[in-house]
């Protein structure tokens, strides 16, 4: 499959449509949820509480969120190729200011980016540092930046509220069914039984949604940096290679598929193999100037002052695990 800028369009726009699809999914799951509690009143004092929600949504900066996972800034002079990279792979996404970059001082193999589109950073572990060589590593941050391109952070976010609302909705619907049980029970009044399965279920639909949103977010950012490095190949290495190094040799052996749960639905990520197949059958037009053939290829021990981080990735008190 070619990638040039007609196939790149259709895809990108086929990626949108299901984004779209998903976000009026989850928010017409919600507004059902308001009418059959307190009918058109209910609709309109969500779509309000919504809009509210979006306008005073606070902006936590990313220095704060990185700050949480005991992130620090790495500066050019330490990084000066990976900050390249950054620089050159921001210009080629049309982003008006190049993220920021972050080392995270664990063992996990994990990258990702916080912010908005005019204010974001990117974090790397420094087990990913110490996995990936340079090509890779710099097929991953195209990965990254394209997530920041996309404004995946604000259409996740928007996803976000959207199932917390529906959550709160039905367990205050399931509190007002058991409260009044036995009325119910002792009376001749009717029961709604679609309301009361939808009350249930709305919950888990509005997880599936959201869980599916978030797959289609990671095959547009795959696409799309395989656009701006011009080597599709180099991002399917990387995702092979962290698949294999993420978890012990013990974990490998004894319990193989532990961190993928199945089925498929359940994946907040898609499947690697899927995600590499894909990439593999991207055909980079001529005209893409290859990102890491113009970076050159020195070793990633040369770039990064030597660190070894001996501590375990465990969980933290804010939830995080890193």
């Amino acid at each position: 499959m070619a990638l040039d800028v007609d196939n790149w369009k259709q895809h990108s726009l086929a990626n949108r449509m299901q984004t779209l699809l998903l976000l009026v999914v989850m928010g017409s799951l919600m507004l059902l949820l308001g009418y059959l509690l307190w009918e058109f009143e209910g609709v309109i004092a969500l779509a309000l509480m919504c809009l509210l929600l979006l306008l005073l949504n606070p902006r936590f900066t990313p220095n704060l969120i990185m700050s949480l996972y005991g992130a620090y800034p790495l500066p050019p002079h330490q990084a000066p190729l990976i900050h390249r990279a950054i620089e050159e792979l921001s210009r080629r996404a049309g982003l008006s200011k190049a993220p920021s970059l972050h080392y995270i001082p664990s063992r996990t193999l994990n990258a990702f980016s916080v912010g908005q589109t005019s204010d974001a950073s990117i974090g790397i572990s420094d087990g990913l540092l110490r996995a990936l060589n340079i090509e890779e590593l710099v097929a991953v941050l195209a990965h990254e930046i394209s997530h920041i391109g996309n404004n995946d952070m604000g259409v996740m976010g928007l996803a976000d509220m959207f199932s917390r609302l529906t959550s709160l909705l039905s367990l205050f619907g399931q509190l007002l069914l058991l409260l009044n049980l036995p009325l119910i029970l002792l009376t001749d009044a009717t029961i709604n039984w679609f309301a009361i399965i939808l009350l249930i279920l709305s919950p888990n639909i509005c997880a599936l949604a959201q869980l599916g949103l978030s797959r289609t977010r990671e095959y547009n950012a795959d696409l799309n940096a395989a656009r701006l490095t011009g080597a599709p190949e180099t991002l399917a290495r990387a995702l092979i290679k962290i698949e294999h190094v993420q978890g012990g040799w013990m974990e490998r052996v004894f319990f193989p598929g532990r961190r993928i749960p199945e089925p498929s639905l359940l994946r907040t990520h898609p499947p690697t193999q899927e995600r590499v197949r894909r990439l593999m059958e991207l055909k980079i037009p001529e005209t893409v100037t290859p990102l890491p053939l113009m970076l050159g290829s020195s070793p990633l021990q040369d770039i990064l002052q030597r660190r070894t981080v001996k501590r375990r990735p465990r969980w933290h008190i804010n939830g995080l695990w890193h």
